[in-house]
């Protein structure tokens, strides 16, 4: 098993584990800001069971129907896990608006103070490790499902500072006030997450920067002669490079290969945390002009 799925295995096994706790405390509390909580431990749960299936899918080699393979799977199911988010966020809105309407004293305020301080703990320990992972192998699943159990680190905190208020002044106003605050930082945090994902699967190019790296590579090299049409794309975890070449009419192709085959290797290395694929397109003349006009029909 790769990294990538036992920690996803691992967050999934959390989530199981606050589900059970924070459900079971809110409902006795009848605290909106454990219930909500709650709550998002139940998306947690479903969204690392689908990014496990994601990344299983992802991970396998192109066949005759995927002939590059499922990668991405990857921004696909930061998508979900960021829309996901974001419906939740407005579903602890509603209740929230609805207590205000409709007050509920809150009770085992003690024991939902605990609850709250214990879920904290095992949040950060799991962003800390699910960080790690994704530093490690620039996976976007697990570093959209890292991003996501820090907003809960964030929530968490702010239910348990809520409790203790209303605990000390007994203004019962105070949960659901913190409860739109929680679901107002779920949406705002979700929308990098979808535009990220939604980036990816439009076939966003690299930044500039990035671009510029790899010009310079190309550039450095005075057997190529000129060279145009560079297209780049990200797909999950995977780069992919074209460009066209130009070399001097009179190189034999065993040379012009291995020039080639060097600044794909230096392109590579660019990005040593990702599956980069190269395409270079050799051309014995600066065709571009002819290209372009192709382009357009």
């Amino acid at each position: 098993m790769t990294i990538e799925k036992k920690a996803t295995v691992v967050s999934t096994s959390v989530a199981m584990i606050l589900v059970v706790i924070k459900m079971s405390i809110g409902i006795l509390s009848g605290s909106i800001a454990v219930l909500a909580s709650a709550i998002d431990s139940i998306l947690d749960l479903t969204v690392s069971l689908f990014n496990y299936f994601a990344l299983n899918n992802a991970e396998k080699d192109p066949d005759t129907l995927f002939n590059y393979g499922r990668n991405k799977m990857e921004p696909l199911a930061a998508v979900i896990e960021g829309t996901i988010i974001s419906f939740s966020a407005l579903f602890i809105l509603y209740e929230a608006l609805n207590k205000i309407a409709r007050p509920q004293e809150l009770e085992f305020v003690g024991v939902s103070i605990l609850v709250m301080f214990i879920s904290l703990i095992i949040t950060t320990f799991l962003v800390i490790f699910l960080n790690r992972v994704a530093k490690k192998t620039g996976n976007m699943v697990i570093k959209a499902d890292a991003l996501h159990y820090k907003t809960d680190i964030f929530s968490n905190g702010a239910v348990l500072l809520a409790l203790g208020l209303v605990s000390v002044t007994a203004e019962q106003i105070i949960d659901p006030l913190l409860g739109i605050a929680i679901s107002i930082y779920m949406i705002y945090s979700a929308i990098p997450i979808i535009k990220e994902g939604m980036l990816m699967l439009l076939d966003a190019a690299l930044s500039e920067e990035d671009i510029g790296k790899v010009k310079t590579i190309i550039e450095e090299n005075k057997t190529v002669t000129n060279y145009h049409h560079l297209r780049t794309r990200v797909s999950g975890s995977h780069i992919f490079v074209s460009v066209h070449l130009v070399f001097n009419v009179s190189i034999s192709l065993y040379d012009a290969h291995l020039v080639s085959d060097k600044l794909e290797d230096k392109i590579k290395k660019l990005f040593s945390d990702k599956k980069v694929h190269v395409l270079m397109h050799m051309d014995p003349y600066d065709d571009s002009e002819i290209n372009d006009v192709e382009d357009l029909y």
